[in-house]
């Protein structure tokens, strides 16, 4: 298969914020007056959007849940999105894929706004030609409707020749649910057993088997 145009989950997928993500987390809770969260985070907690975390793995009510995610915020937009890494190989690989004249994006369950200062903090968007992310309210934040807007945005039609490439289910049905090729990382949050039982296109362990999926 020849992709045309490749669409990158962020968080586990591009970098690893598990630093950024646990310490905003842990921000939230003690604000809220939760117990903290033990020194693992939940892997669930990566990947969907803010509002169904705190909701589905703390059984916040919708008041509490808007306030957490704020705080969470807070602390997200100060600090937590810096404490953040490439994966190994990862800036190497979107370069040569750049000159190979790949179309790359993003799209992501993060909010908007963080995720385009974590692309340009890395230097990402040189390569990637538009990101979409969460609304602030979280109500169109299924990735299934960002890929979805993403597309529409840029006059795309579903097809096979369109990739997404994610580490959690959650970007595997998503692009399963639109209509276009899907390939599950195993190095970032997802747990393997789930990802190979949402049926992705294509299973990869690291960045090089990536990068040899998508230059085929």
């Amino acid at each position: 298969m020849n992709f045309s145009h490749i669409i990158f989950d962020l968080d586990g997928t591009l970098t690893d914020n598990t630093s950024g993500i646990k310490n905003s987390l842990r921000y939230a809770l003690q604000k809220m007056h939760y117990d903290p969260i033990p020194d693992h985070l939940p892997d669930e907690f990566i990947g969907p959007p803010l509002q169904w975390g705190f909701k589905n793995l703390f059984g916040m009510n919708e008041k509490n849940t808007v306030l957490a995610v704020e705080y969470f915020r807070e602390y997200y937009g100060e600090n937590g999105w810096r404490e953040n890494e490439p994966y190994p190989g990862i800036s190497e690989m979107l370069e040569e894929l750049n000159l190979l004249g790949k179309q790359m994006f993003v799209a992501t369950s993060k909010l908007e706004k963080f995720a385009v200062k974590i692309i340009q903090h890395f230097e990402f968007d040189k390569y990637i030609l538009q990101l979409k992310g969460a609304d602030y309210g979280g109500e169109k934040a299924t990735k299934a409707n960002i890929i979805s807007e993403l597309l529409n945005s840029r006059q795309l039609v579903q097809s096979k020749e369109i990739v997404m490439v994610g580490d959690t289910v959650f970007d595997v049905e998503g692009g399963n649910e639109i209509g276009i090729s899907t390939i599950a990382v195993n190095y970032g949050f997802g747990k393997e057993e789930e990802l190979k039982a949402a049926n992705p296109d294509f299973f990869v362990d690291d960045v090089e088997e990536l990068y040899e999926i998508l230059v085929r």
